[in-house]
């Protein structure tokens, strides 16, 4: 069995190792010609973290990472709400990881090539298509639009992202990614550590804005200051097409924001002091009925595109790894072992999918505004007790596939 993989994000890496680990021979091919630590920051929640500790990777990952304590909510007032433990300090057996997207990308990369050689990382090729039922994929040079050889394996696993062009072959009526309403404003700022100095902060709702913030590199400067990824959502009927690379504009959302000044952080000096800005909107698309078509089928964001919350897309990819080379070890036909992915997979991620649109962990916020009418509160207590606050949590948790009874079963 040799496996083809199409995309060297952190889906198609993982995957990587996984398969090499189970003795199953692959190659990645990546459209860019050069990999190399982009992005902004993601969080890898323990049943994701999992995965990547059972693959050697705790220590590398630890020592690019913030090893997150806790979550914590806020009102757009700076008003306390709820805090609750994360990762081991919430007594699971593996922690939660915040990290920058890129520098995850470069752990997953750098284990990849010295367990199964560079020469199976293949970059500049653009995959044009996949017939099937051969498992022959078909890639152009991302440089110049020249044909290369097609190329045949046992089997073929799309990782390429929202933009999949294999999903878009599987599925051409589909349409573009269904927005939201709200828009996303992100970026990375270079500032001292607050609070616990490993806190996720969630702070106010999407009327007038909601702010995520924490930090993804620990100790960068003399200063002692930490790298934070930050998020910005804000109900909007306008917005681009999703790119992540769009640069943003501060002249579009800091008056959303411009009286947020609390005892604990002057949100308006924090967003003005990042590094870069970038804008996207937050869109998803509608659980597919299938993703396997004979020794193809999809995986990550091209499998079950997400709304970014609850630090579930990647972790929900580096569970589809799992799955799959799992599938693929047990099974000799690769046909057969890529029904039985789509089978465990489709169904779990269609839940988190809807959930993400609904209930989203960030559904606390929601609630407190809802009740408070956008008003400061007296007490926490007089809005919504704490078994509310910590049942809104669990159940996502639930759907998500973390919640620790779940993970201690698997």
């Amino acid at each position: 069995m040799d496996v083809i993989i199409i995309g060297a994000g952190i889906g198609g890496l993982t995957l990587g190792l996984m398969l090499h680990r189970a003795g199953i021979p692959c190659r990645i091919y990546e459209s860019t010609q050069e990999l190399k630590a982009v992005g902004v920051g993601i969080s890898v929640l323990p049943h994701a973290s999992r995965e990547l500790v059972g693959l050697g990777l705790e220590e590398a990952l630890a020592n690019v990472a913030v090893t997150t304590r806790e979550f914590c909510f806020y009102n757009r007032y700076g008003q306390f709400i709820y805090r609750e433990p994360a990762g081991r300090y919430a007594g699971y057996e593996y922690p939660m990881f915040s990290i920058h997207r890129g520098d995850l990308q470069m752990v997953l990369l750098d284990a990849f090539i010295k367990r199964a050689g560079a020469d199976r990382v293949i970059t500049g090729w653009r995959c044009t298509g996949v017939d099937a039922e051969s498992g022959t994929a078909h890639f152009v040079d991302a440089a110049s639009g020249a044909a290369l050889p097609s190329q045949q394996g046992s089997a073929v696993i799309d990782c390429e992202g929202i933009h999949s062009v294999v999903r878009k072959q599987l599925y051409p009526d589909e349409g573009p990614p269904k927005y939201a309403g709200i828009n996303m404003w992100r970026g990375v700022t270079r500032w001292k550590p607050i609070a616990s100095g490993a806190s996720m902060m969630r702070i106010g709702w999407h009327h007038p804005a909601k702010v995520l913030l924490y930090p993804i590199r620990n100790n960068i400067d003399a200063e002692g200051r930490q790298l934070f990824n930050w998020v910005i959502d804000i109900e909007t009927p306008e917005y681009q097409k999703n790119d992540w690379n769009r640069p943003g504009n501060l002249d579009d959302f800091m008056h959303t924001i411009a009286d947020w000044h609390f005892d604990w952080l002057d949100v308006p000096e924090f967003i003005r002091s990042a590094d870069r800005i970038f804008e996207y909107p937050m869109v998803d698309q509608d659980p597919l009925p299938r993703w396997s078509f004979g020794k193809l089928t999809l995986l990550g964001d091209a499998a079950h595109p997400m709304y970014p919350r609850g630090a579930n897309g990647a972790a929900q990819a580096i569970l589809d790894a799992r799955a799959l080379s799992d599938a693929l070890k047990d099974n000799t036909d690769p046909v057969s072992a890529l029904k039985i992915y789509e089978d465990q997979r489709l169904p779990a991620t269609r839940d988190v999918v809807l959930a993400n649109r609904r209930a989203p962990p960030d559904r606390i916020l929601q609630e407190v505004f809802k009740r408070t009418g956008d008003k400061p509160f007296r007490h926490i207590d007089d809005v919504i007790s704490p078994e509310e606050l910590a049942a809104m949590s669990e159940s996502y948790k639930r759907v998500a596939g973390y919640d620790k009874e779940k993970l201690k079963a698997r």
